[in-house]
């Protein structure tokens, strides 16, 4: 079983990334990672793919006729290639060196696309991002960001809905994969379950900002968590 502390201190990381990704897409990964990486490693990365895959539901409900579907299937053919490369990251690479390798490749992609003027999201753009979010995503629990990024420029219910449906489908890939690879103890599924109550707290709590974000706010917003959230990881895996 999780530690008795877990449930308070996952509890509140988790609600904390749910309102986040309640209103601009994409956070619960982002906020709860470095928190649960940090105080309980060996819960990572079962209990935040658990929450990764149970809090996109609770955003179909209200706006999955948004979703870009044409669009993901690229998407999820990259992650499908790169599912596999982030479990052998978490067999073979040193906690710390694979924490700044992942906030470094979150970091360029967000200068890319920050001072792109038009970044294209094609075929090809989208199976790259997708390729990344695999490795990413499997290894750390953090894979929204190389999506997020192409769709920055969309309405707030679009970037909701698509990245929903990409969480769905990517963290039941890496969670099956993990677990054909016997990387996956039933620890981390109970972790991950014990925080789904506070998961769905913070998305009914995220309603007034999510509505405060779709007046045109939202770009900057989502480009905010996604570049913290890489400088956090860089820093708290070198210090």
């Amino acid at each position: 079983m999780p530690p008795v502390d877990f449930v308070l201190i996952g509890g509140l990381a988790a609600l904390a990334g749910a309102i986040v990704q309640g209103s601009v897409g994409l956070g619960v990964g982002l906020v709860a990672t470095p928190i649960v990486t940090m105080l309980y490693p060996s819960l990572m990365p079962g209990a935040i793919l658990v929450i990764a895959l149970v809090l996109p539901f609770a955003t179909l409900a209200q706006e999955l006729r948004h979703a870009d579907l044409r669009g993901l299937g690229w998407a999820f053919g990259g992650r499908l290639a790169g599912t596999p490369v982030g479990v052998w990251l978490v067999a073979a690479a040193p906690d710390r060196v694979l924490g700044v390798v992942i906030g470094v490749v979150v970091l360029a992609a967000l200068a890319l696309t920050t001072w792109s003027a038009d970044l294209p999201r094609n075929r090809r753009t989208l199976a790259t991002a997708g390729v990344i979010s695999g490795t990413t995503g499997t290894a750390s629990g953090i894979g929204g960001p190389p999506i997020a990024l192409l769709y920055q420029r969309e309405s707030g219910p679009r970037v909701r809905a698509t990245l929903a449906v990409f969480f769905i489908a990517g963290a039941l890939l890496s969670l099956l994969t993990l677990a054909a690879a016997g990387r996956l103890p039933a620890r981390q599924i109970v972790a991950g379950a014990e925080l789904v109550p506070f998961v769905f707290a913070g998305f009914l709590a995220a309603g007034p900002l999510r509505r405060y974000l779709d007046a045109g706010r939202l770009r900057v917003a989502l480009l905010v968590v996604v570049g913290t959230s890489a400088a956090a990881l860089i820093v708290r895996n070198l210090f």
